[in-house]
């Protein structure tokens, strides 16, 4: 589920969803605003997958939390 393999699709994978929250994720935003942004793609089943790939993201060290906002790390 975490990387695509032959029976999941890139969109289905917690790689593939987190490709799709970083392209959103424009400026600091709160989880609410970012999920009102995702959730009419159909990567994002539930808000739970939606959980799950920002769990993903924050353990790759690509996303932080910062003042109660979602923020890109700088690289």
């Amino acid at each position: 589920m975490i990387l695509p393999t032959k029976h999941i699709s890139l969109e289905n994978s917690y790689l593939g969803c987190g490709a799709d929250i970083l392209l959103h994720l424009e400026g600091p935003q709160t989880l609410s605003k970012l999920w009102e942004r995702v959730k009419g793609s159909p990567e994002f089943s539930s808000f739970s997958k939606f959980i799950l790939t920002l769990d993903f993201l924050y353990l790759m060290g690509l996303v932080d939390f910062l003042d109660g906002l979602l923020v890109k790390r700088k690289k």
